[in-house]
């Protein structure tokens, strides 16, 4: 039996992946996995900082490889709205499909910043619960970390432009 294909994304706080990502799962027999959706269920309203985010994050992964790996196993495609946003993060995403040899796909939604800090701003009206840490400041913060991928990483990527 073939595997599932895997889809992951790169792009700065409020370029779009989390809407690429839903359409991605929409198309097809895909199943989207997100991580806000999981770290607010599992660990509601602990979330304030970025060292926050890294900490519960870092709980989650462990069981979130095994359930991707599971879903690919059975050749289902998974759409994971989980930041590939470092290289250390898509190390991640490449010891989940390399171990088991699924195909996978990176998306990288290139959106200038400004572009991102409107967005977010719209998120903040359309999402009250977010407010909190969907902010110019949080997204100078994360910003700081952000690294596009590179040829050399040696992704299956596909650039998605955006030009304000």
């Amino acid at each position: 039996m073939s595997k599932g294909i895997l889809t992951f994304f790169c792009g700065k706080m409020g370029a779009g992946k989390t809407t690429k990502a839903r359409e991605i799962a929409q198309e097809g027999n895909t199943v989207l996995l997100s991580e806000d959706e999981w770290l607010e269920a599992i660990y509601p309203n602990k979330i304030a900082s970025l060292e926050d985010y890294i900490k519960y994050s870092g709980r989650l992964k462990p069981q979130m490889k095994k359930l991707v790996q599971s879903i690919l196993n059975t050749g289902t495609d998974v759409a994971m709205d989980f930041p590939a946003n470092t290289i250390r993060q898509r190390e991640w995403f490449r010891s989940i499909f390399s171990a088991i040899q699924a195909p996978h796909n990176l998306i990288y939604i290139d959106f200038p910043n400004d572009a991102c800090i409107e967005q977010i701003a719209k998120r903040r009206v359309e999402q009250p619960e977010r407010a909190a840490t969907d902010t110019a400041e949080m997204f100078e913060q994360v910003t700081k970390y952000f690294v596009a991928p590179s040829p050399e990483e040696g992704f299956n990527t596909m650039i998605v432009s955006k030009n304000a």
